[in-house]
């Protein structure tokens, strides 16, 4: 039972003694669904033989660090991976070299699971959910159901820090917007992973359209300062106190990264690999080329513009967690490398399409039954392991023959990250760029830099 669903179980009505249970033991139930669910993933992944390979490159970037060599020369395990990562991120990945290997991997799983709680728990919040049961048993319900999609799969298969930099971003966009130290989050995350970045790019976008909005009608220059920008501010500070300390630590390394790495895509992978699930591979694949040069770069401005657009739309609308999500995803499409395990972004825009679904009636209205059979496919595409069905084998260059079924399959996450971006643009267009309030499925109350900290103005439809 998915917390949504135990949302919608603990309301008044239905008497079987089951549904009695769940409504008085709550938390209770959740939590023994989840460590039953994780002890399964848990047991699957070890029969599976993972190898967590990526961890193992985080402990060697570790280790270079520690001793002083160079990171961009370094290449780690047997499949003689190197360090894309900025600088910031291995003084972060020093203290894995303090524990053993069997050691390292057990708290990496450990906490990558705890860390996919905290995602479910701050996509709740974002969406204004859940409002009948604890925050803690839904936060626990959805953990327990979504760590089985393909994102979470690998991403725990290979030991990635996706889930941190998810929960980096998310703890940012869901606190107060009266909260002077909100952006720190993404700062971190872009100092470990440039990708993050985009989001204050977004916020500063939006805060330079209310403060816009602000001057033509008449106000002043102090008036027009708003939380976006602010928040824009911090990130962008954060970020560039990562870069100064990795400078003050790791000089050569860099000054390295940040006149040469940062500019080699292809260092990262193969771009035509399924694996690789942004624009980039996708036309990669389509092209039947390693490289799609110009027809990506086309691609991706035009859904940079879309995407930021409508992430901006929807902030500037009252729609904090479309904001959010379509973010996200833009940045997923437009980045030259986006590995299906990126995409975790999946569980918190689950959670947006299911809590739509709810408030719009669930499946007592043809909305709320429409809306369910949108959430319903999504999830299925995240938990289909579709993708995988294409051969894919490494340095073997197969996809650049795939055929138009093979392409579909290889491409099922570019095709949902603009499917999910229409349907915000949409949805911007439909409720106007200028409302702020209560939003429709989600039941968000938000303050807004026109309605000042902690204060919100309902939506009505």
């Amino acid at each position: 039972m998915s917390a949504l669903e135990l949302e919608q179980s603990a309301a008044p009505g239905g008497s079987s003694p089951l549904r009695g249970f769940v409504r008085r033991r709550p938390l209770l139930v959740a939590a023994v669904g989840c460590v039953l669910s994780f002890a399964a993933f848990w047991v699957a992944q070890r029969l599976a033989h993972v190898t967590m390979v990526d961890l193992m490159v985080y402990r060697a970037e570790g280790w270079t660090a520690r001793n002083g060599e160079d990171l961009y020369d370094m290449v780690a395990t047997s499949a003689h991976l190197p360090n894309t990562y900025p600088p910031f991120a291995a003084l972060l990945f020093t203290p894995l070299t303090l524990v053993g290997v069997p050691e390292m991997r057990t708290l990496a799983t450990l906490g990558n699971l705890l860390l996919l709680v905290a995602v479910a728990h701050l996509g709740l919040r974002l969406v204004g959910r859940p409002r009948r049961v604890p925050p803690l048993a839904a936060a626990l319900g959805v953990a327990a159901l979504l760590v089985w999609c393909e994102p979470m799969w690998t991403t725990l298969r290979y030991g990635q820090i996706n889930l941190l930099l998810a929960v980096l971003v998310l703890w940012d966009l869901t606190r107060k917007d009266s909260n002077r130290w909100a952006g720190i989050g993404i700062g971190l995350a872009a100092g470990i992973k440039l990708t993050p970045a985009l989001f204050a790019v977004f916020l500063a976008l939006a805060g330079l359209v209310r403060a816009w909005q602000r001057l033509r009608a008449g106000a002043g220059p102090r008036q027009a300062w708003n939380p976006w920008l602010r928040q824009a501010a911090v990130a962008c500070l954060t970020f560039l106190g990562t870069a100064l300390l990795s400078a003050l630590v790791l000089p050569h390394d860099s000054r390295r990264f940040w006149t040469e790495i940062i500019f080699a895509a292809d260092r990262v992978g193969e771009v035509e690999i399924t694996a690789n699930q942004s624009l980039r591979g996708a036309l990669a694949r389509l092209l039947h080329t390693h490289d799609p040069g110009l027809w990506w770069l086309a691609a991706a401005a035009v859904v940079a513009v879309l995407g930021l657009s409508a992430a901006v739309g929807a902030l500037l609308g009252g729609r904090r967690a479309w904001a959010a999500v379509a973010c996200a995803v833009t940045a997923l499409l437009v980045s030259p490398i986006s590995w299906s395990h990126h995409w975790v972004w999946g569980v918190p825009m689950l959670i947006l399409l299911g809590s739509e679904a709810i408030g719009r009636g669930g499946f007592g209205s043809r909305a709320g039954r429409r809306w369910w059979a949108g959430t319903l496919a999504m999830g299925l595409l995240f938990c289909s392991f579709a993708l995988w069905f294409v051969p894919h084998r490494y340095h073997h260059h197969e996809e650049l023959h795939q055929n138009g079924g093979q392409m579909l399959l290889s491409g099922i996450y570019p095709i949902a990250g603009l499917v999910f971006l229409v349907l915000t643009a949409v949805l911007v267009r439909r409720d106007g760029a200028g409302e702020a309030g209560t939003l429709p499925g989600t039941g968000q109350g938000m303050a807004t830099p026109d309605t000042g900290p902690g204060e919100a103005t309902p939506r009505t439809r």
